[in-house]
């Protein structure tokens, strides 16, 4: 069936006090999908942000990020002032995330919050703890610790808590209840309002792309709780982590960090953490996006102590196999593979055997830097079975990758187009009837390139740290005559 939607981060949204979150800005988000003829809101990886703050490097792959619980909700609650919250500073704009002082002022907040919440007496936070103890006591305690010992990574904790040796336990949940159940508190609230906004969303005929990374962070609840799912040393030290070769867009290639998979280990248990993850996302979100899929058939693996990506290779990963158990635990599952970079015969293979539908990206179509070649994805070599985008996270906007492109690969648009233009504007409204008018099922526009926004909005450029995942919607840009226009594409090329 076809249809279309918008990529648009929760930490995006316009709204008061530092960062998008479950506000009402994000209801009104969901009208404006409803009144532009939308089927899909896709957002990005929503746990608990750490280094660089990246969605993709997350403290816990199960958890909720904190930042993203509504203050508003809280007021109503009766459990922050609006005086209280209006008091603290969240930085100079609106439309910029300043993190530091995002973490500085609202866990303060989320401390007052959880202190007057008598959050023992709710039945349904028991609930919740007892539904979720699969990962949410092991989350807390890790939260809890490293809050304890100033923030810094579980590799530079004493010993007996970083080994988790039994005594150490016992000593540190003693030692911190009220901080452990603080965690948890924030783990209830940010699952309550999503919940609650995921139902809004569905009953105004919206379903909620999820979006995972395939890897979880080093210095996570996940690889301290669980080394033996990950290529570690006896210390809790990686072996070896993930990464991209180098390719056009990097010449030394891309070193991620983060820990590789003990396959073996987990075929052995019939993928059973795997299950788990992908039953978690299944009731968070409708569709998930898995990140990197190609990683499952062969994985980069770069030696912990490389400089760079040059010292990597590749290795098999566990094929169609996981998601045979993952089917036969969990009946049919609704995933995007993304399968973009260097693509081989077997990840086509690969995504061709498990069925799911692949990503398809304009830009790369038109981008001699990218690997595959344009063949791979200009629309003429789409079949149905696919999700067609003209950017992702980690592109330029439209508007900006015009700017930046070769005078021949812009001349290349234009043949293909088949006419000429006054400016670049003109071309990301063609390119964005170009990814609509496709064979794809499935459509998906970044907000920005139907705000045609230039690279000031960008979300996020691969490989660097210090400027990415800051850009936020001002609330005036999301007008009824923008929800026309996006009908209007929608109707046109039969999505509505």
């Amino acid at each position: 069936m076809r249809a279309s939607g918008i990529l648009m981060p929760i930490a995006s949204l316009p709204g008061k006090y530092g960062i998008g979150c479950f506000s009402k800005e994000a209801y009104q988000f969901v009208d404006f999908l409803r009144k532009a003829g939308q089927k899909y809101w896709q957002i990005l990886p929503i746990g608990p942000t750490s280094y660089g703050d990246s969605p993709y490097q997350s403290f816990s792959t199960f958890a909720g990020n904190p930042y993203f619980i509504s203050l508003e909700s809280l007021v109503e609650q009766g459990l922050l002032k609006k005086e209280e919250c209006d008091q603290v500073d969240f930085g100079k704009t609106s439309t910029s995330v300043d993190y530091y002082k995002l973490y500085m002022g609202r866990f303060q907040l989320l401390r007052k919050a959880y202190e007057r919440s008598k959050i023992t007496e709710r039945d349904d936070f028991h609930r919740f703890r007892e539904e979720n103890k699969f990962w949410l006591k092991d989350y807390a305690i890790f939260m809890a610790v490293k809050t304890f010992f100033g923030g810094v990574s579980f590799e530079e904790w004493p010993e007996d808590i970083r080994l988790r040796l039994g005594y150490s336990m016992d000593y540190y949940q003693e030692k911190l209840y009220f901080e452990i159940e603080f965690y948890e508190y924030i783990q209830y609230e940010f699952y309550r309002q999503w919940f609650g906004l995921r139902q809004y969303a569905n009953d105004n005929g919206i379903e909620i792309i999820g979006d995972i990374p395939i890897y979880v962070a080093y210095d996570s609840a996940d690889i301290w709780a669980h080394p033996e799912l990950f290529q570690m040393d006896d210390d809790r030290k990686p072996l070896a982590v993930a990464g991209c070769p180098p390719d056009g867009f990097s010449a030394t290639g891309q070193l991620w960090g983060n820990p590789l998979y003990q396959w073996e280990y987990h075929r052995n248990t019939g993928y059973d953490w795997w299950v788990r993850r992908i039953e978690k996302c299944r009731q968070l979100y409708d569709v998930t996006r898995i990140d990197h899929f190609r990683g499952f058939d062969e994985y980069f693996s770069i030696p912990a102590d490389a400089e760079d990506a040059r010292a990597g290779h590749w290795e098999k990963g566990p094929g169609a196999d996981l998601f045979r158990a993952v089917r036969a635990r969990l009946g049919e599952i609704r995933i995007i593979a993304e399968d973009l970079g260097y693509i081989t015969d077997s990840v086509r293979q690969l995504v061709r055997e498990c069925g799911f539908p692949n990503m398809k990206v304009l830009e790369f179509a038109f981008d001699s830097r990218d690997s595959s070649g344009p063949a791979e994805y200009l629309p003429y070599s789409y079949d149905k079975n696919c999700v067609v985008y003209t950017g992702t996270h980690d592109n330029e906007t439209l508007l900006g990758w015009l700017s930046n492109i070769q005078p021949g690969e812009l001349e290349m648009i234009k043949k293909y187009i088949g006419r000429d233009f006054r400016d670049s504007r003109e071309i990301v409204s063609e390119l964005i009837r170009l990814a609509q008018a496709s064979a794809a099922d499935t459509c998906i526009i970044p907000i920005q390139d139907y705000l045609c926004l230039d690279n000031t909005a960008r979300i996020n450029k691969p490989s660097t740290v210090g400027e990415n995942w800051k850009w936020r919607l001002s609330g005036h840009q999301l007008g009824a005559g923008l929800a026309e226009t996006i009908s209007e594409f929608t109707m046109l090329y039969g999505r509505g």
